[in-house]
Protein backbone atom coordinates (compact mmCIF):
# COMPACT_ATOMS: atom_id res chain seq x y z
CA UNK A 1 0.00 0.00 0.00
CA UNK A 2 1.29 3.51 -0.77
CA UNK A 3 0.82 6.90 0.85
CA UNK A 4 -1.55 9.25 -1.14
CA UNK A 5 -0.33 11.82 0.57
CA UNK A 6 3.50 12.54 2.20
CA UNK A 7 2.62 14.74 5.30
CA UNK A 8 6.62 15.84 5.46
CA UNK A 9 5.93 17.11 1.91
CA UNK A 10 3.26 19.43 2.69
CA UNK A 11 3.88 22.30 4.67
CA UNK A 12 -0.04 22.41 5.84
CA UNK A 13 -0.33 18.91 6.81
CA UNK A 14 2.74 19.00 8.83
CA UNK A 15 1.58 22.32 10.66
CA UNK A 16 -1.76 20.28 11.47
CA UNK A 17 0.20 17.23 12.78
CA UNK A 18 2.59 19.17 14.49
CA UNK A 19 -0.82 21.12 15.90
CA UNK A 20 -2.33 17.70 16.61
CA UNK A 21 0.73 16.42 18.63
CA UNK A 22 0.90 19.29 20.55
CA UNK A 23 -2.47 18.96 21.36
CA UNK A 24 -2.23 15.63 22.50
CA UNK A 25 0.91 16.14 24.48
CA UNK A 26 -1.03 18.95 26.46
CA UNK A 27 -3.20 16.24 27.37
CA UNK A 28 -0.92 13.94 28.32
CA UNK A 29 1.01 16.18 30.67
CA UNK A 30 -1.95 17.04 32.25
CA UNK A 31 -4.00 14.33 32.98
CA UNK A 32 -4.03 11.28 36.05
CA UNK A 33 -5.54 9.02 33.73
CA UNK A 34 -2.72 6.53 34.23
CA UNK A 35 -0.74 6.06 30.56
CA UNK A 36 -1.66 2.52 29.88
CA UNK A 37 -5.67 4.02 29.51
CA UNK A 38 -4.53 6.54 27.52
CA UNK A 39 -3.05 4.58 25.09
CA UNK A 40 -5.49 1.65 25.37
CA UNK A 41 -8.47 4.65 24.32
CA UNK A 42 -5.96 5.40 21.56
CA UNK A 43 -5.65 2.18 20.47
CA UNK A 44 -9.35 1.15 20.55
CA UNK A 45 -10.46 3.89 18.84
CA UNK A 46 -7.53 3.49 15.98
CA UNK A 47 -9.04 0.01 15.34
CA UNK A 48 -12.64 1.05 14.91
CA UNK A 49 -10.97 3.76 12.66
CA UNK A 50 -9.13 0.74 10.32
CA UNK A 51 -5.87 2.95 10.94
CA UNK A 52 -2.94 0.72 10.03
CA UNK A 53 -0.37 3.03 11.05
CA UNK A 54 -1.98 4.45 14.60
CA UNK A 55 -3.17 0.53 15.78
CA UNK A 56 0.78 -0.19 14.55
CA UNK A 57 1.98 2.73 16.65
CA UNK A 58 0.02 2.62 20.19
CA UNK A 59 0.14 -1.63 19.68
CA UNK A 60 3.60 -1.02 20.02
CA UNK A 61 3.59 1.89 22.57
CA UNK A 62 1.77 0.12 24.86
CA UNK A 63 4.50 -2.72 24.65
CA UNK A 64 7.27 -0.63 24.47
CA UNK A 65 5.76 0.70 27.88
CA UNK A 66 5.58 -3.10 29.39
CA UNK A 67 1.56 -4.02 29.20
CA UNK A 68 1.32 -7.50 28.43
CA UNK A 69 0.45 -8.93 25.13
CA UNK A 70 -2.69 -10.59 26.63
CA UNK A 71 -3.84 -7.02 27.56
CA UNK A 72 -2.89 -5.52 24.17
CA UNK A 73 -4.43 -7.90 22.13
CA UNK A 74 -7.59 -7.94 23.80
CA UNK A 75 -8.38 -4.16 23.65
CA UNK A 76 -10.80 -4.43 20.67
CA UNK A 77 -12.65 -7.26 22.71
CA UNK A 78 -12.57 -5.35 26.45
CA UNK A 79 -16.05 -6.37 26.55
CA UNK A 80 -15.71 -9.85 26.65
CA UNK A 81 -12.58 -9.99 28.78
CA UNK A 82 -11.63 -10.21 32.08
CA UNK A 83 -8.08 -8.22 32.18
CA UNK A 84 -9.56 -4.44 32.39
CA UNK A 85 -10.50 -2.62 35.92
CA UNK A 86 -13.94 -1.39 35.49
CA UNK A 87 -12.52 2.45 35.49
CA UNK A 88 -10.34 1.17 32.21
CA UNK A 89 -13.36 -0.11 30.76
CA UNK A 90 -15.39 3.01 31.36
CA UNK A 91 -12.62 4.65 29.19
CA UNK A 92 -12.53 1.79 26.31
CA UNK A 93 -16.34 2.57 26.45
CA UNK A 94 -16.59 6.29 26.17
CA UNK A 95 -14.10 5.71 23.34
CA UNK A 96 -15.88 3.23 21.20
CA UNK A 97 -19.45 5.47 21.98
CA UNK A 98 -17.03 8.81 20.91
CA UNK A 99 -15.34 7.00 18.13
CA UNK A 100 -19.25 5.80 16.73
CA UNK A 101 -20.72 8.79 17.90
CA UNK A 102 -22.56 8.58 14.05
CA UNK A 103 -24.00 5.19 14.48
CA UNK A 104 -26.16 6.46 17.42
CA UNK A 105 -28.63 9.68 17.53
CA UNK A 106 -28.09 11.68 20.36
CA UNK A 107 -24.27 10.76 20.24
CA UNK A 108 -22.83 9.35 23.73
CA UNK A 109 -25.96 7.65 26.23
CA UNK A 110 -26.17 9.68 29.45
CA UNK A 111 -25.31 5.83 30.83
CA UNK A 112 -21.67 5.58 28.90
CA UNK A 113 -21.08 9.31 30.52
CA UNK A 114 -22.38 8.23 33.98
CA UNK A 115 -20.29 5.06 34.20
CA UNK A 116 -17.16 6.85 33.22
CA UNK A 117 -17.37 9.84 35.44
CA UNK A 118 -17.89 6.79 38.45
CA UNK A 119 -14.34 6.62 37.21
CA UNK A 120 -12.51 9.83 36.18
CA UNK A 121 -13.19 13.38 38.12
CA UNK A 122 -14.17 16.53 35.22
CA UNK A 123 -10.54 16.98 34.86
CA UNK A 124 -9.60 13.71 33.85
CA UNK A 125 -13.35 13.53 31.81
CA UNK A 126 -12.59 16.12 30.02
CA UNK A 127 -8.54 14.69 28.92
CA UNK A 128 -10.43 11.29 27.72
CA UNK A 129 -12.50 13.58 25.70
CA UNK A 130 -9.99 15.76 24.23
CA UNK A 131 -7.72 12.22 23.23
CA UNK A 132 -11.19 10.31 21.87
CA UNK A 133 -11.18 14.03 19.83
CA UNK A 134 -7.79 13.88 18.91
CA UNK A 135 -6.89 10.25 17.56
CA UNK A 136 -10.22 10.41 15.86
CA UNK A 137 -8.80 13.36 13.83
CA UNK A 138 -5.71 11.45 13.69
CA UNK A 139 -6.89 8.59 12.20
CA UNK A 140 -8.52 10.12 9.97
CA UNK A 141 -5.85 11.69 8.54
CA UNK A 142 -4.08 8.75 7.82
CA UNK A 143 -6.97 6.54 6.66
CA UNK A 144 -7.70 9.45 4.45
CA UNK A 145 -4.41 9.19 3.13
CA UNK A 146 -3.63 5.69 3.32
CA UNK A 147 -0.89 5.92 5.49
CA UNK A 148 0.69 2.22 6.41
CA UNK A 149 0.90 0.42 8.84
CA UNK A 150 4.27 -2.06 10.10
CA UNK A 151 6.83 0.51 10.49
CA UNK A 152 6.69 2.68 13.50
CA UNK A 153 9.46 1.67 16.47
CA UNK A 154 8.87 3.62 19.55
CA UNK A 155 11.60 6.05 20.93
CA UNK A 156 14.50 4.91 22.00
CA UNK A 157 14.12 1.09 20.61
CA UNK A 158 16.32 0.33 17.20
CA UNK A 159 15.45 -2.22 14.39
Amino acid sequence: MEPRLSFSGSAVASQAIRHLGAASKAVFDSTSVPKATQDMVLLRASQINGCGFCTDMHTKDLAHAGESAVRINLVAAWRESTVFTDAERAALELTEEGTRIADAAGGVPDEVWERAAKHYEQEDLAALVCLISLINASNRLCVITRQPGGSYQPAGRQG
